[in-house]
């Protein structure tokens, strides 16, 4: 990679904030995503302005990194969410594009990511958006479907068409297309240089948020004030209560299979490990089954665990030594590394997933 060690300092601190920052989603979602959002888009740029860091390769992390915090933002769903439509279109949207992803994967094809688009994310932004100062239970099965809709097919294949399909670059188009400068010109010498067309975009911004504004103006009437903390008590028994369709859970342990190898796939081909498919599904069922057979032994002793930090440790060991322990079995080269980290990660989904399962079933507010 290179750099000094203020380069290298530079690298650690963004790259720690990219997995920092979706831990915070499930309590406080919408900050949280908008600023893994914003981080996901200016970490290049950052390396590109403060460092002279060799970035050849990163792409690929960042695409790990990518996933890691909207599968943070998934399993929140199940945590936070009380209208069981948006959670089971949530759940449809994000099979659907974590599907897509592994595709593209296995074909590199740029086509299949406009075809399985990302509408999950911000389907979850306009959910925790509602939420702030509304009950989403009074969202009904039409306008949750319409919301998806609308984002699927006004927002997201646009966007998806523009990236994938077209392969434009954002900051390009603006400076050359619309500025009339080049790549490399400043962003200040950028606007400058045709100031009328500075105005006219000025003056797009503040008719839209006029727009919004007006459009916050007739909104119904909110039911609690303005509040991004979930954990944060809310006023459910002074509200009509919309009745709600009992949430359907797949069985835990084949839920966590899907959505463990899923990953694991995705990981394995984004970071070139070579890895054939089949080896991944049995190394996925071999962590799920070494975690359930901890969490059962000690069940069966009447220990529980005493915190979702004690439990993440030793269950993080425990898979870590089983996939080391598979790679030897098999004859290969065994990158410690890779297998710290696929171990962590793999582990901190299978926590998270039983955790945020536990809190739903045990929140009186979800019965």
């Amino acid at each position: 990679m290179g750099g000094d060690s203020s380069d290298i300092a530079v690298f650690l601190v963004v790259l720690a904030l990219r997995f920092v920052i979706p831990l915070f989603i499930p309590r406080f979602p919408l900050p949280a995503i908008l600023a893994a959002l914003v981080l996901d888009a200016a970490d290049q740029t950052i390396f590109q302005q403060f460092t002279n860091l060799n970035l050849d390769g990163y792409q690929n992390y960042d695409k790990a990194l990518d996933i890691f915090y909207l599968t943070i933002a998934f399993l929140a769903v199940y945590r936070n969410w009380s209208n069981t439509t948006a959670i089971n279109v949530a759940r449809f949207l994000w099979y659907y594009r974590l599907v897509g992803v592994w595709l593209f994967e296995v074909f590199q094809e740029r086509w299949l990511l406009f075809v399985f688009p990302n509408t999950f994310e911000y389907f979850v932004i306009a959910y925790a958006a509602i939420r702030t100062q509304w009950d989403p239970r009074r969202l009904t099965d039409r306008a949750v479907i319409g919301l998806a809709a609308f984002i699927w097919i006004f927002v997201k294949l646009p966007q998806e068409w523009w990236i994938h399909i077209a392969q434009n670059d954002f900051t390009d188009f603006m400076k050359v297309d619309i500025f009339g400068t080049t790549p490399t010109t400043s962003w200040a010498d950028a606007i400058t240089n045709r100031p009328a067309v500075t105005i006219a975009l000025i003056a797009a911004i503040v008719t839209l948020v006029g727009v919004a504004v007006w459009l916050y103006r007739k909104a119904p009437p909110k039911d609690w004030s303005f509040r991004v903390d979930v954990d944060k008590p809310i006023p459910y028994d002074d509200i009509a209560d919309r009745p709600q369709q009992p949430l359907w859970i797949a069985p835990p342990v084949a839920e966590k299979l899907l959505l463990v190898g899923l990953i694991a796939a995705i990981y394995v081909s984004v970071l070139d490990v070579g890895t054939p498919v089949y080896r991944i599904v049995i190394g996925t069922s071999l962590i799920i089954g070494a975690s359930v057979a901890v969490s059962e032994f000690l069940a069966r002793r009447g220990i529980e665990w005493s915190s979702v930090g004690i439990e993440f440790v030793v269950l993080a060991a425990v898979n870590s030594a089983v996939i080391a322990l598979y790679a030897a079995l098999l004859g290969s080269d065994v990158n410690r590394s890779l297998v710290l980290f696929f171990g962590l990660l793999l582990t901190m989904i299978i926590v998270l997933y039983d955790r945020f399962l536990g809190e739903r079933a045990a929140n009186p507010a979800f019965s």
